[in-house]
This record gives C-alpha cells, sequence and structure tokens, in this order.
C-alpha cells in the first residue's frame, strides 16, 4: 500500500512495494493561449528539458492586465530564469526549489504567477509548486496523487512576484513513481475545466486506445479543457467552486491552457 508522510511543508507520497532504480520521464506539451489580439502569447509559460529531467509551468496573474501591465512577461521571465538555473546542474541534480529560488530572485518583469517545476531523481518525482498550477500522478488509469492548491480565496491563488509571495511560501513534494505512471501537470486552465475523472478517461482513450505520444494526449486534453471553457452551459469544477464561493456563475472558464504529459519508464 501507498505510504503518505506529511510534514511542513513537504509531501512525501511513496509506493515502497514497487520501487525500480533509475527510471525515465519522457514528456510533451501543449499550450492554448486565450484569444487577445494584444498579447498574441497569452499568460502562461512551460520549459521541459528531457537533458535534466525536468519540466515546469507557470501562470501570470491576469489581474495585472488592468494595471497596463502584460501578466504574461513575469511568467515567461520566471520560466527562462528557470531554465537558465538548470543549466549547470547533473542529470539527477535538479532542485526544484533551489532553482525557484534562484529563478525568483532573477526575475525582474512586473507582474506575479503561480509556478510548478517537477524532475525525476531515480525512482521520485520531486516538484515544487505555489499557486494553483499543479500535476497529479496516474496509475492503472486511476489519479493516486494530486498536487494541493494553494489560494488565500476563491480564484485568489498565492503567486510569486515582486511585492507578492516568495517561494518560501510554496508546497515541496516527493512522490514514488514506477514504470507505467503517467504524470499530466498544468496551470488553472486545465484543472479549472476538467474533473478529475474526466482527466483519466483521456489518458485511458489516448494511451491504451489510440497509442499517443506525449504530446499528441497533451494537445487532446488541453483541447477537451478547451471545449469544456467555451461552453456556457458547462458544469466544472471551476463553476462549482464559483457558487460554493456564493457567486452566480455558470459555464467554463475561459484561460490559457496548458497541458505537459510525461510518460514514466525503464531506462531503456
Amino acid at each position: 500500500m501507498p505510504g503518505i508522510l506529511i510534514f511542513g511543508h513537504v509531501h512525501q507520497f511513496c509506493s515502497f512495494d514497487s520501487i525500480e532504480p533509475s527510471l525515465k520521464m519522457i514528456a510533451g506539451s501543449y499550450y492554448i493561449p486565450k484569444y487577445n489580439e494584444s498579447k498574441p502569447l497569452g499568460e502562461d509559460s512551460h520549459f521541459i528539458c528531457a537533458e535534466k529531467q525536468t519540466f515546469g509551468v507557470a501562470d501570470g496573474v491576469g489581474g495585472w492586465a488592468k494595471k497596463g501591465i502584460d501578466p504574461g512577461e513575469y511568467a515567461r521571465e520566471l520560466m527562462e530564469n528557470v531554465v537558465f538555473a538548470i543549466e549547470d546542474k547533473p542529470e539527477g541534480g535538479v532542485n526544484p526549489m533551489a532553482v525557484l529560488n534562484e529563478a525568483f530572485l532573477n526575475t525582474e518583469a512586473q507582474g506575479s504567477s503561480t509556478a510548478c517545476i517537477l524532475t525525476l531523481k531515480g525512482n521520485v518525482l520531486h516538484a515544487v509548486n505555489i499557486g494553483d498550477s499543479g500535476f497529479v500522478v496516474i496509475r492503472g488509469w486511476k489519479i493516486v496523487y494530486k498536487s494541493p492548491v494553494q489560494q488565500r480565496r476563491f480564484n485568489c491563488p498565492l503567486q510569486l512576484g515582486n511585492w507578492r509571495d516568495n517561494p518560501s511560501m510554496a508546497e515541496e513534494v516527493k512522490v514514488g513513481v514506477i514504470p507505467g505512471d503517467i504524470v499530466v501537470a498544468g496551470t488553472d486552465g486545465l484543472f479549472d475545466n476538467l474533473y478529475e475523472s474526466e482527466i483519466e478517461e483521456l489518458v485511458f482513450r489516448g494511451i491504451h486506445v489510440q497509442g499517443n505520444f506525449p504530446a499528441e494526449l497533451a494537445s487532446t486534453i488541453a483541447k477537451f479543457a478547451l471545449i469544456n471553457s467555451m461552453d456556457k452551459y458547462a458544469v466544472c469544477p471551476f463553476t462549482i467552486a464559483a457558487q460554493q464561493a456564493g457567486l452566480e456563475f455558470t459555464g467554463g472558464k475561459i484561460d490559457d491552457i496548458t497541458v505537459v504529459v510525461a510518460y514514466i519508464g525503464s531506462p531503456n
């Protein structure tokens, strides 16, 4: 049975009865920025570094647009600085919290952003997450772990930025993985518009039925989230959360959607 240890801001979720050394992670991604002619790059950013077995996502907080600031600039610079921070690290030597902190200190753009960085070391997925971006681990077509959401109140996530939160507020997570596990990470445009059961179904169909590669599966998941986001009558996780917060809200949440899918496998 999986074991769960929780202490401070560090969560460990490891299956102690089926652990293999030196696994590999193959990742692919898909990004759908919400339509905005003046900001075609959208507000999300992400990276995948296969050599370092590391990837990350970030979501610029949209409220900055009201102050004339492009919300995507902070997210993009933050992810660029994460990539710079991991360049000189050996494979298996990336510390997500350390690189997030280094990137945060080197990011000068105005604005703020959520962030989630994951790296595979041996048979353990190490992650750091702040805000409402995040990831799930799927085993046997069922979600066995979902990263916690950090927010002060409804639709107000913790966020890195000047005069905002800092990496000390982030959650550090360690998840034991085995060959065949699937990691699905994304910004809130994904998780606000798809239920866990829908993600499970799309992963099962994409891999078991269609034989998708990670990028193909990421594309399928992102497009389904987009369909829900544009549906004025959809009942999505965001819909329920808004109503529970006392708001009159129907339909999906129109947002930038970033999805990264990673397959965990044996070294060979």
